[in-house]
């Protein structure tokens, strides 16, 4: 049985960090993810056999999402474009 799930990150003042937590995080995209950025928002597909490995991936995703969002607040209190 095919699982499919998504995630969808939008918000009025949310388009830039929107950009690059989906930017960011896109090259570790395992099989069966995929990730749509577009019009300040962005969306991950996931897709797989096991509901248990979709929440894993589902999980793991909005951890390093959550990292990739403390850095970009971080840096921009420093006034820093990138590290």
């Amino acid at each position: 049985m095919k699982i499919e799930g998504k995630l969808t990150f939008k918000g009025e003042r949310a388009g830039e960090l929107v950009n690059i937590i989906a930017q960011s995080l896109a090259p570790d995209n395992i099989p069966g993810m995929k990730t749509i950025i577009r019009d300040g928002s962005a969306m991950v597909l996931f897709e797989g056999e096991k509901v248990g490995t979709i929440l894993a991936s589902v999980d793991d995703y909005l951890m390093n999402a959550t990292i990739v969002e403390k850095l970009f607040y971080t840096l921009k209190e420093s006034g820093r474009k990138s590290i």
